[in-house]
């Protein structure tokens, strides 16, 4: 008697298959997207774009990045000129977090490369398997 359950194959398992996906994703963003950045500064970069100023922890939030992940990206950025800290002036215990001239800049060059890399990535699917894989990804995050 087999001790191995053969019934059993890792190519089929989601986590496997979703780690392929994301090897190839980070593949393609690597190669494609703008100014260098990293995924977790482009996020950072594209939800200042799309709000304006937020408090770091909000921001954080919304990234899904705890919050000594978001204070060493937007610390990066900072140091980049990408982005400036500033005391909410409706509450001095917070940090807003706000895009500078040259890091909107950049933002739209990120976000279109952002939008080519997520063409890329979905290029094997035709357009209803892309709705319905996003649709699906969305209801298990």
């Amino acid at each position: 008697m087999s001790l191995v359950d053969e019934t059993y194959r890792l190519d089929t398992q989601v986590g496997f298959l979703l780690r392929q996906a994301q090897q190839r994703h980070t593949a393609i963003f690597a190669e494609r997207m703008a100014g260098g950045l990293t995924p977790t500064q482009f996020a950072a970069l594209a939800k200042l774009h799309e709000l304006g100023a937020v408090t770091q922890n909000r921001l954080g939030r919304l990234t899904a990045m705890d919050a000594a992940t978001i204070k060493g990206v937007v610390d990066r950025l900072k140091e980049r000129g990408l982005a400036r800290t500033r005391r909410d002036p409706d509450d001095g215990r917070r940090l807003l977090a706000e895009l500078t001239p040259a890091g909107e800049t950049l933002a739209a060059e990120a976000i279109a490369a952002g939008e080519t890399i997520t063409e890329d990535t979905l290029a094997p699917l035709n357009s209803a398997e892309r709705k319905r894989f996003l649709e699906l990804l969305e209801k298990i995050t």
